[in-house]
């Protein structure tokens, strides 16, 4: 796959490293000089400091060839203008950073796939990890749909019960599903006959932002 990354900041830059490690062309562009530079002295990947904001940018870093084209400034204008071109030159994927939520659906009808703002979901990611404890690896999904991992303690109500038993007892709300299984190393994928033991580690899916009375509800 041949990939043009636009900014050279963390996300950028780790982008660039994934797609390198896993054998894929990668081309650069970044106004700032310093980034560009740095970018270009580490990896073996073509760097163009300049606006990506330009057809002819965008094609000097190979837009006619690309399969993808990856917006990952902190300036949601400069990305919406990249994916337009984007679009316009018939890269056949394009993604971009969201830094402003309100603007998600503006990217999404341009065709684009979007990442909301990173910083506030690392943000999110870090206060769950000090103030529920008892989940790990929360994601918040668009919308305010979350998917996270709980792990069930011999006081959960859920021990001993079947998906099905428990969701017609209102054990597990609807809007919440608990979509796989971890136990004893192996990955269950469940069904509602499927019966939750203490020590289960489950992935859960929630339509909405997941209480503190939900996941002490599930957890025990």
């Amino acid at each position: 796959m041949y990939m043009i990354v636009v900014g050279a900041g963390g996300i950028g830059t780790a982008l660039v490293e994934i797609a390198l490690r896993d054998k894929h062309n990668v081309a650069v562009i970044e106004r700032d000089s310093r980034k560009a530079d740095a970018v270009s002295r580490k990896y073996d990947v073509l760097v163009l400091n300049d606006d990506a904001a330009s057809v002819d940018v965008l094609r000097e870093a190979g837009a006619e060839r690309a399969d993808a084209l990856i917006a990952t400034t902190s300036d949601d204008a400069t990305n919406l203008m990249v994916i337009v071109l984007g679009g316009d030159l018939g890269i056949p994927s394009l993604v971009s950073v969201v830094n402003n939520r309100e603007h998600t659906e503006l990217f999404r009808r341009l065709g684009a796939n979007v990442m909301e703002n990173p910083e506030v979901i690392v943000a999110e990611y870090l206060y769950n990890a000090v103030h529920r404890p008892k989940i790990k690896d929360l994601v918040t999904l668009s919308g305010g749909a979350q998917v996270f991992r709980a792990a069930i303690t011999d006081k959960s109500p859920l021990v001993g019960r079947t998906l099905l038993e428990a969701g017609k007892r209102g054990l597990i709300p609807d809007g919440v599903l608990i979509a796989a299984i971890q136990r004893g190393g192996e990955t269950i994928i469940p069904s509602g006959t499927t019966a939750i033991q203490a020590g289960d580690l489950v992935t859960v899916f929630t339509k909405e932002h997941a209480t503190d009375e939900l996941v002490e509800r599930l957890t025990g």
